[in-house]
């Protein structure tokens, strides 16, 4: 019974909005993955006719005694309807099931007649229709063999460059992501000897922004934080990015979560990557071991509502309470925020990129207009990099009815589902300014003259430089 077990409280933990399905079902155990992950996607596609069946049924009612999980049900009967039979051995729980075996048939087939259904799979919960515009991404990872090497090897599996993609043996290069594919939507990897040694990493292209945007050092000295870093996607980019050179600090508080980024990391070849299992939050930024630090990722808990990637929608199959939901969405932004504010306390960072996997200016425009007027960014002192310095060639800025100065949406990156053949994302990047030129923009700002400005500046770093003589 234990694959039950699992399942249903995998469905609780989706139910308690812990994560993404994909994100949870990276946290089982590798050995029972591939079981559990089948039969919660199963169950979750039929989970209304599912919960329709028990009601009619009674079983809940019936077997309280024994059934106590509503979860744990709908995998079992599941199982006892659609795949021909529960795969345990016999127990008070398995016989509590079979005891109602021809009454779940039954209304099964009533159900099946209701809505005109000719066979089981007419009622599964059809797909979002988004999904199917998002291809199969897939990240070369340069960490172990070359872009040229991933093509040669991919060419000599029968796949054919075409931007098209219009077979499916055909994939193309990105133009905005370095070293990364694409190809057709169906096209699957989890067999394929180049994805299994870590050579190849699946990847969304929205998800692949964040450390393009960090563009951290690939330097002996380099010191970087991946802040919220399972399953560990954006942590293996990073290192690939830095050439496996200087120290990378990947943080993950939850336990199971980071025995998949340990692992991921270790399947990656990113022998720079320091996995830690503690919270970002109760780092001490004073630490004299992250002294050096200068770049840090920012992808913590969110919604997930920009994720229509193939699974996700079946999580949507209730209206949410609108109140509930803005309640939530507030408590993700402050938490959000604080995760920011706490960046900015590390001394000598100079670049912090800040993204989520949601659509909500709540948790996107909204954080960032708080971060900028926080006491830390004020005395960092942090501002957004411009456009210029923001992935300049994608089309999708931000909302600029969310900022006082509409232009600032421009240092923003959005991605819309359904439109930019990806996932919804999110991506921003606060960068420390010097103080002389900190000092240079207010007085713009302020509307006062050049040679006041620069009579300003030059006080400023000749006060800077007098400090400097006196402790010497």
């Amino acid at each position: 019974m234990n694959l039950y077990f699992t399942a249903a409280n995998t469905l609780d933990r989706l139910e308690a909005k812990q994560g993404s399905i994909k994100g949870i079902l990276a946290t089982l155990p590798e050995k029972d993955r591939k079981r559990t992950a089948a039969l919660v996607i199963e169950t979750l596609k039929f989970k209304a006719v599912l919960l329709d069946v028990i009601q009619e049924a009674k079983l809940m009612k019936e077997e309280r005694k024994k059934l106590t999980s509503i979860n744990l049900a709908l995998v079992l009967v599941h199982d006892v309807l659609l795949a021909g039979g529960i795969q345990a051995g016999d127990g008070p729980i398995k016989q509590a099931i079979l005891r109602h075996k021809t009454r779940l048939h039954g209304e099964f087939q009533k159900i099946k007649i209701k809505r005109g259904a000719h066979s089981n799979a007419d009622l599964a919960q059809t797909g979002d229709a988004r999904a199917a515009q998002i291809p199969r991404y897939v990240r070369v990872n340069t960490a172990k063999w070359s872009l040229e090497d991933a093509i040669q090897y991919l060419v000599s599996q029968g796949f054919t460059m075409d931007d098209s993609l219009v077979s499916i043996k055909s994939f193309s290069r990105d133009e905005h992501v370095p070293n990364l594919l694409l190809f057709p939507a169906q096209t699957t990897f989890h067999d394929d000897s180049a994805y299994k040694s870590g050579k190849l990493i699946l990847q969304d292209k929205a998800s692949c922004f964040p450390a393009v945007v960090l563009a951290p050092p690939a330097r002996k000295d380099a010191v970087v934080i991946d802040a919220t870093a399972a399953p560990g996607n954006k942590t293996t980019h990073l290192s690939a990015l830095m050439q496996n050179k200087g120290k990378l600090y990947a943080f993950e508080r939850d336990r199971k979560r980071f025995g998949t980024l340990t692992m991921m990391v270790s399947k990656a070849g990113c022998t720079n990557v320091e996995p830690t299992n503690s919270d970002f939050l109760t780092v001490d930024p004073l630490d004299a071991k992250f002294a050096n630090v200068t770049h840090i990722l920012l992808d913590p808990s969110c919604s997930g509502s920009g994720i229509v990637n193939r699974l996700d929608h079946l999580l949507e199959t209730e209206e949410e309470n609108q109140e509930s939901e803005d309640e939530r969405l507030n408590k993700l932004a402050s938490f959000q925020l604080m995760m920011i504010r706490h960046a900015m306390k590390f001394p000598k960072v100079s670049r912090i990129v800040y993204s989520t996997c949601s659509i909500h200016a709540t948790e996107n425009e909204r954080v960032v207009r708080a971060a900028l007027s926080s006491d830390e960014a004020i005395a960092g002192p942090f501002q957004l990099a411009t456009k210029e310095d923001v992935l300049p060639s994608w089309p999708r800025r931000g909302m600029p009815e969310e900022f006082a100065e509409p232009e600032t949406a421009m240092s923003v990156i959005r991605c819309s589902p359904g439109e930019d053949a990806t996932n919804g994302f999110f991506v921003s990047c606060f960068v420390r300014q010097s103080v002389p030129s900190a000092l240079k923009r207010k007085a713009e700002q302020s509307g006062v003259d050049d040679a006041v400005t620069e009579g300003v500046v030059a006080k400023a770093r000749k006060k800077k430089k007098r400090k400097k003589t006196s402790t010497e």
